[in-house]
């Protein structure tokens, strides 16, 4: 009895203490969202004046009013139809990779592996120069199909990692089973395996949405024109062109934070999900 208390009290001291731990998280990962909003609501000078974390005296919408009027949805489409393309092709890929990478037995099978994982420790920064070259040389400067290869090729090594170990959680007898009922290999990958992947799959689709859409590096060195760049650049612009407008520049940061958050809060589930499957089976 006195045991059985003891692991209560225990009990509930580990839940206090995860409680409050999670409410620091919780308020140190918030902070800088609600400093941002609340300051993109605000006049030029407001915020000097008034304090950073105070509220507006008048919500001021003429910052996003010009914010949207400058091109701001041109940015936005950019960066949207390079994250479409290039999720689609790197999760076609990846699970193409992943799948005889954890399913079969093969010879080299440990050597390819050991190579994709490898290449996880190359910098994008030694590329960017060949990169560059390539660009000019196949007529695709300036474009924003520049971007599509390098944020799929450097996106591959760590995706192929995360999905091979969760296919091998993936029951054989799944497999076994759809060969008994006279599934080839590539049958058996599309009907079973791969719809079995989607929590996997969502978890990267999140992941390296995320990282695709906040890269900075091979947009500012494959793309010139402002009418080809993505929503980094698009802040990198705003910057430079509203130097002394800190509220200007909070509203073009929280209108390129939206998507994001909108989708995390849409899909959480599933990345979630996708996460546990992978901890609990593998």
């Amino acid at each position: 009895m006195i045991s059985y208390k003891h692991e209560i009290q225990k009990s509930r001291i580990c839940w206090a203490i995860a409680i409050i731990l999670a409410t620091c998280y919780l308020i140190i990962s918030i902070t800088p969202f609600i400093f941002m909003v609340l300051n993109s609501f605000k006049e030029r000078f407001e915020m000097l004046t008034k304090g950073v974390f105070s509220f507006p005296e008048t919500f001021y919408l003429d910052n996003y009013k010009e914010v949207v009027s400058g091109g701001f949805f041109r940015y936005f489409l950019n960066s949207a139809v390079v994250l479409a393309i290039s999720l689609c092709i790197l999760l076609f890929i990846v699970a193409c990779a992943a799948y005889p990478l954890s399913r079969f037995r093969f010879r080299f099978a440990a050597p390819i592996f050991s190579l994709i994982v490898a290449c996880m420790s190359i910098p994008i920064h030694i590329t960017l120069i060949p990169v560059f070259k390539m660009s000019q040389a196949i007529g695709f400067y300036d474009r924003i199909w520049a971007l599509i290869g390098p944020y799929v090729a450097f996106a591959i090594p760590i995706s192929t990692f995360i999905l091979t170990s969760f296919m091998k959680s993936i029951p054989k007898e799944l497999e076994e089973a759809a060969e008994i009922d006279g599934c080839g290999k590539i049958k058996t990958f599309f009907k079973i395996i791969f719809p079995l992947s989607a929590p996997g799959l969502s978890t990267l689709a999140i992941y390296d949405g995320v990282n695709m859409w906040n890269e900075f590096s091979f947009a500012y060195t494959l793309t010139q024109s402002r009418e080809n760049r993505t929503l980094p650049l698009a802040i990198w612009d705003y910057q430079g062109e509203f130097t002394m407008n800190t509220p200007m520049i909070m509203a073009v940061l929280t209108l390129s934070l939206l998507p994001m958050i909108i989708l995390f809060i849409i899909f959480q589930d599933k990345l979630v999900k996708g996460m546990t499957a992978g901890a609990v089976k593998g």
